[in-house]
């Protein structure tokens, strides 16, 4: 098991990463020569480059902060976040499996040797929306608990979108967020275990499907001002534009569109919100010391003397802090 473990962290920070990044990368492109097309009538290079990478957003506070937060937790990824990843889902997927084995008493895998194409098939489209509804619902308690919040306000405190604010993430946050991945996902392998022992993610063309998750969710460009929408596959897939409103001051967006990959979850939920095709937002938080969150210590140290605030007061009073920020569900 440890060394499954070794060998998919270094899989997913060698070849496989750098496919995935070159991939981005290009929808990136992509993404900002549709929205230049669609937007301007006199079309120029200059002008596209103007357009792509605005002078004022690339100067701007928020986005010097993204860059230096996003080099520092780079450094974090492969000996931390990756590793907790696997080991949270691995963990709670063997010990489910051990359990069921136990009270059921069935000897795994039901199914010898390695799994044909329709379980693998299905295997992969269980653990995706295991994923994401996992994903979700640690979102939206994110927004709804006030100690979980002051971790997720490093990511919605960015006032403009560089591509990179997609991982404006406090690494604590991350980290509760793979443990709870745990739960879920963890189970959902922990079944699947019972059927087969050689279970393998699907791949198209060589790539991982979790690798087309991240092209198609287009994390990258969902954290640009790029208005990318994809039409009828809206109704399946949160589109750059959707998300781009999850960010949004307007008090109308609040707690809107938590999903990652699907839209369904925010439909099912009642948390949807379809933005106008040509609707501009403002970013960041509605809170005094929002400029402080534009420096390494404000993103990394504050977020954490704040939740320790929030927990000092919930044992001395009963009551967290009450929350200067209106990007928060209502209790």
């Amino acid at each position: 098991m440890a060394s499954d473990i070794v060998y998919k962290v270094l899989d997913r920070i060698s070849g496989a990463g750098l496919l995935a990044t070159g991939l981005l990368l290009l929808t990136a492109l992509v993404s900002a020569l549709v929205a230049y097309w669609r937007t301007v009538e006199k079309k120029s290079w200059k002008e596209f480059f103007e357009f792509a990478i605005p002078h004022e957003v690339i100067t701007h506070p928020s986005a010097r902060a993204d860059l230096l937060f996003w080099v520092t937790r780079k450094a974090l990824m492969p000996f931390l976040m990756l590793p907790a990843g696997i080991v949270f889902v691995s963990a709670v997927g063997y010990a489910t499996n051990w359990l069921l084995s136990t009270l059921l008493a069935i000897q795994p895998p039901l199914i010898e040797g390695p799994a044909g194409p329709v379980t693998v098939t299905i295997f992969t489209i269980t653990m995706l929306l295991a994923y994401d509804i996992s994903y979700y619902l640690y979102h939206v308690a994110q927004h709804r608990y006030p100690v979980l919040w002051e971790l997720h306000k490093v990511h919605h405190s960015a006032e403009v979108m560089v591509g990179i604010t997609k991982d404006r993430v406090h690494p604590l946050d991350e980290l509760m967020n793979r443990a709870w991945d745990g739960v879920i996902p963890g189970i959902c392998f922990g079944i699947w275990l019972l059927v087969s022992l050689n279970l393998v993610e699907l791949t198209v063309f060589g790539v991982n499907v979790y690798i087309i998750r991240n092209i198609l969710m287009m994390d990258f460009v969902r954290h640009t001002h790029f208005k990318i929408s994809f039409g009828p596959l809206n109704n399946l897939i949160l589109c750059p534009h959707w998300h781009q409103l999850h960010h949004s001051t307007d008090p109308r967006h609040y707690d809107k569109n938590f999903g990652l990959l699907f839209s369904f979850w925010d439909r099912l939920f009642g948390t949807l919100c379809v933005p106008r095709p040509d609707e501009d937002f403002k970013f960041g938080l509605i809170e005094r010391n929002v400029r402080d969150y534009q420096s390494l210590a404000g993103l990394y140290i504050m977020p954490l003397k704040r939740m320790w605030w929030q927990i000092a007061r919930h044992f001395r009073t009963g009551k967290p802090e009450p929350q200067q920020s209106s990007q928060r569900a209502k209790p």
